[in-house]
């Protein structure tokens, strides 16, 4: 099969399309023709081998894995002996490593594909619809009638979390730029603030939950508009240095919000077969629809890296196999 590769650490230069082999059908796997792939940042960080702290587990002098990706989107080519719930046919969506490929062999994350999402728009729901779901609800605990801000919403976390904490009953505020404002609030933001002309920071409004994708902000400046019992979720940051990358900004916030009431916390997704039903749920219910900024050909997936590190995508970047 044909798969995007990179033997060494760099810039989407290193990326390579490579004939490799199709990957064997476990039994309790399911084999998934890829019609639609999707990039996140954790991929350039990968792609990058950064920050350096990581290479011990990323390789230390070059990629242990080869491929890269996550989300996908595809058809069902073959089951395992163990797999009753799918069939050969069926339109998936879910994530893999090594999802920038023809094919993926993928175990528990997968569901079934709603019909009114496009492999393209399911291609890009993993990492990122995950991320926004589990980081609102589980991190967040956000209840009914709860006042949320979603620091960064026009990327692809932002856009699925503006969408998923007003269908588990938040009031919603974005912050984006002045050409995101009008996605934003069509996506149903109750408030949208153009952070290039006003500083949320200093507003009068109070937050019982901040979902920070932008990672723009310290502890003390987020700390003016938290309620008392608020708390902050990690999910973004800047690229920060060679050797620590993002994590300098999320141990600065973490060791700030040690004292007093609110409190801030960082997690990675992880993805699950029961998450997953639940983002299908909201997807066939209409309640979200993912956003998708660009698509390029895999074989322009270099392309598609260096448009990602400018880091001005609107939703998500896809790749179509």
């Amino acid at each position: 099969m044909k798969a995007i590769i990179h033997d060494r650490y760099g810039s989407p230069d290193v990326l390579e399309l490579q004939e490799i082999e199709k990957p064997d059908l476990a039994d309790d796997g399911v084999l998934v023709r890829v019609r639609a792939a999707s990039i996140n940042p954790a991929d350039w960080y990968g792609m990058m081998g950064r920050p350096s702290l990581f290479r011990a587990q990323m390789g230390l002098f070059k990629p242990k894995e080869r491929t890269l990706g996550v989300d996908f989107a595809g058809t069902v080519e073959a089951v395992g002996k163990d797999i009753t719930e799918l069939r050969p046919g069926d339109e998936v969506f879910g994530g893999r490593s090594g999802a920038l490929a023809e094919y993926v062999c993928v175990r528990d994350a997968v569901a079934k594909k709603p019909a009114n999402v496009t492999f393209e728009q399911a291609g890009g729901v993993g990492v990122a619809g995950l991320t926004a779901l589990q980081g609102l609800r589980d991190k967040g605990n956000l209840q009914l009638g709860q006042k949320v801000l979603i620091n960064g919403a026009s990327g692809g976390v932002g856009t699925f979390a503006v969408q998923i904490a007003k269908a588990l009953g938040g009031e919603v505020t974005g912050v984006c730029s002045t050409r995101n404002v009008e996605l934003v609030r069509s996506l149903g933001a109750d408030h949208v603030i153009d952070y290039t002309q006003e500083d949320f920071t200093l507003g009068e409004r109070r937050y019982d939950l901040v979902l920070d994708v932008a990672g723009s902000r310290s502890w003390s400046e987020l700390k003016r508009v938290l309620e008392p019992k608020a708390t902050v979720v990690i999910v973004g940051a800047p690229k920060g240095s060679r050797l620590l990358g993002p994590l300098s900004h999320i141990i600065r916030m973490r060791l700030a919000s040690l004292r007093g009431s609110q409190r801030a916390v960082f997690f990675v997704a992880k993805f699950n077969k029961a998450d997953l039903v639940v983002l299908q749920e909201l997807l066939e219910a209409g309640k979200v629809a993912p956003v998708i900024d660009r698509s390029y050909a895999l074989s322009e997936t270099a392309d598609a890296f260096r448009y990602l590190g400018e880091g001005h995508a609107q939703g998500k970047i896809v790749i179509t196999v």
